[in-house]
């Protein structure tokens, strides 16, 4: 669906994408992740054809980069900044973005009142932006992204400083547009979003790609060790035993068959024990 290949970018003398190749396959919905700085949002600049690589290449499905406009009606952006108007009621919003992309008439009507009734906005729709609350930016956001019905999005931060119901009902339209078929391209800050959302997650960091793949198998490479913490004695005076070790049950059917275990917790490697051992732990600002 999208193909990069060995993309350059640099802004002075920062090199902010160093050579970078990634593939994504139709109807995936890929996690692109990395630090503050790490090169993700020119990357995403050059893939939707705002920036131009000084070196590589991008094509979506076959048809060349985005930076003609008829391949680049083909994708859809939600960036993180929000791109609406508080002056335009969400209709309206929508009514401009989709005229943009070209739609006009009937057409247009209806694929406005298809992504309000999507993003859960139908109720609010004459209503201006500027009185949503922050989780209804974001799905207008959203909305403005998908009133083209292109075959390929890239969220951007899409669930950046919602509340918890906000954020579910989002992950949920993900998931939703990715069973119709849609490609995505997802970044966040949020392992566990990336962790239930991607079939497959992308790590860059100093402009590189760091590893691709499942979460399971970057677990599985990355992660590490499992830790299990065994507690021996009554409350604050009970002793902790640390055990680094690859097979955590094996450890624990060990501890308990020698006695005198009154606590036990078994900490496994996720997608953020991964993320910190290829990214590093330093502060990024």
């Amino acid at each position: 669906m999208l193909e990069l290949r060995d993309l350059r970018k640099s802004f002075g003398p920062h090199t902010a994408v160093d050579g970078l190749s990634l593939s994504v396959a139709r109807g995936e919905v890929l996690g692109f992740l990395g630090p503050n700085g790490a090169g993700k949002s020119t990357t995403i600049g050059m893939a939707v054809g705002l920036l131009r690589p000084d070196s590589g290449t991008v094509e979506l499905e076959g048809l060349g980069p985005p930076t003609s406009p008829a391949v680049r009606a083909r994708l859809g952006l939600a960036p993180q900044s929000l791109a609406i108007y508080d002056d335009l009621t969400g209709r309206e919003n929508l009514a401009f973005f989709g005229k943009l992309q070209g739609l006009s008439g009937e057409p247009l009507r209806r694929r406005i009142a298809e992504s309000l009734e999507l993003v859960g906005l139908a109720p609010r729709a004459g209503d201006r932006a500027g009185t949503y609350s922050g989780g209804m930016k974001r799905r207008l956001n959203l909305a403005a992204a998908i009133v083209h019905d292109p075959p390929m999005l890239l969220l951007d931060e899409p669930t950046a400083g919602v509340d918890p119901q906000s954020r579910n009902s989002i992950l949920d339209l993900v998931r939703e547009l990715a069973a119709r078929g849609k490609t995505v391209i997802y970044t966040t800050h949020y392992m566990e979003e990336a962790q239930k959302l991607c079939s497959r997650v992308a790590i860059i960091d100093h402009g590189k790609l760091l590893a691709v793949g499942p979460v399971e198998e970057l677990v599985s490479r990355f992660g590490g060790e499992s830790v299990v913490t065994i507690r021996r004695g009554p409350g604050e005076d009970a002793a902790e035993e640390l055990i680094r070790t690859a097979d955590p049950v094996a450890e624990l059917q060990r501890a308990l068959s020698a006695g005198g275990v009154t606590g036990v917790r078994i900490d496994r490697p996720d997608l953020e024990t991964v993320f910190l051992s290829l990214t590093g732990r330093r502060l990024r600002d």
